[in-house]
């Protein structure tokens, strides 16, 4: 596989092809996720509940991200590599612009951040700076404690038409790529449809341009509570490189996601 840009990932919206994600923390992950075909690697801040042990995502910080993200991009050869910024390091345009840049200085390819339509400002900003912005709408994580716990959104009239507009304003405003978390299927196909850019689904159905997946849920070592929307591929390979690999083909020719990882 040849090294991906954005505007390889771009092509494939347009193109129709799948674009498969999955989260990475370590060099060692990175590369064997990288070998086996995925587009894109995120290094996420879930890596507060699945590495660090935490509740949440609330407690990483930017040295913490900064840390992996450097840890990753040494692993990763072709595929393009997103780091999230964490909480509280986007709240101004200042602090936005500031700690993205130690992202791309780690090797990031990109920045993810959470939020509506209130993050045009900064995502223009981003952008003037050089720095493509993914946008994470849905389920937020960052936002849990607003939300009343890690629940799915967008099931009512008004609350999808919101999450809606607010993917249209930031397209508009210069993300480059969005991530659709824990909405209805039926919300995240009309999204997908009404934007130019790649939308990523992560319990948002099938619909989407690609999927995401938490690498821990995705080879089954997730303790606890186990997400509806994940699959445990190494159950039907017994092998890491292929469970990969076979979510890999599984995205791209549509069989994952399946109705019991979706939300209607």
């Amino acid at each position: 596989m040849s090294k991906i840009s954005l505007t390889h990932i771009q092509k494939m919206k347009q193109s129709g092809e799948k674009i498969a994600m999955m989260t990475a923390y370590d060099a060692t992950f990175a590369r064997l996720f990288d070998d086996a075909g995925v587009h894109s690697i995120l290094v996420g801040d879930s890596l507060g509940m699945v590495v660090q042990g935490h509740n949440d995502t609330l407690p990483v910080t930017m040295d913490d991200m900064v840390y992996h993200t450097a840890n990753v991009a040494r692993g990763v050869q072709n595929a393009l590599l997103i780091a999230d910024m964490p909480f509280m390091s986007y709240s101004d345009v200042k602090s936005a612009c500031l700690n993205a840049g130690r992202l791309m200085a780690a090797g990031a390819k990109m920045v993810k951040i959470e939020g509506g339509d209130w993050l045009c400002d900064t995502v223009k900003q981003l952008n003037r700076n050089g720095i493509p912005v993914c946008a994470h709408l849905g389920l937020t994580p960052q936002s849990v404690h607003l939300f009343g716990g890690f629940r799915i959104q967008g099931r009512d009239a008004q609350r999808a038409e919101e999450i809606y507009h607010h993917a249209l304003a930031l397209q508009a405003a210069g993300v480059q790529m969005v991530v659709l978390e824990c909405i209805p299927d039926q919300l995240a196909e009309r999204i997908t449809k009404a934007l130019r850019i790649p939308v990523i689904g992560i319990g948002a159905g099938a619909q989407t341009d690609g999927q995401v997946l938490v690498m821990q849920d995705a080879i089954g070592i997730t303790t606890g509570y186990i997400p509806k929307f994940s699959k445990n591929f190494l159950a039907e390979t017994g092998d890491i490189r292929k469970a990969i690999q076979l979510y890999v083909e599984q995205v791209a020719n549509g069989q994952f996601p399946a109705a019991e990882h979706t939300f209607n």
